[in-house]
């Protein structure tokens, strides 16, 4: 359960980070195109969608990234840099 949450938590906030640049970036667009800041709803909506794509794929990723870390720990195997000098 713990992987999960920390997993989703991980990829809200990327999720959160990329739609709100996306956002960003559509309004600078509009500015320059029209000259006013107006937000209209089909951003929100792409937003929302930009929002639930990457969470859905980070969420998915960190879920596999976080099991994978807790196999190799159970395990007792860890991954060890091919190019150290030691």
């Amino acid at each position: 359960m713990k992987p999960n949450l920390k997993a989703c938590g991980q990829a809200m906030v990327t999720a959160m980070v990329n739609a709100a640049l996306a956002v960003a970036l559509m309004l600078l667009v509009e500015f320059a195109v029209s000259g006013s800041f107006q937000v209209p709803a089909t951003y929100l909506w792409a937003g929302l969608l930009i929002w639930l794509v990457i969470f859905a794929a980070q969420f998915w990723r960190q879920r596999h990234l976080c099991r994978a870390c807790d196999t190799a720990r159970g395990t007792g195997t860890h991954h060890h840099n091919l190019h150290s000098d030691a």
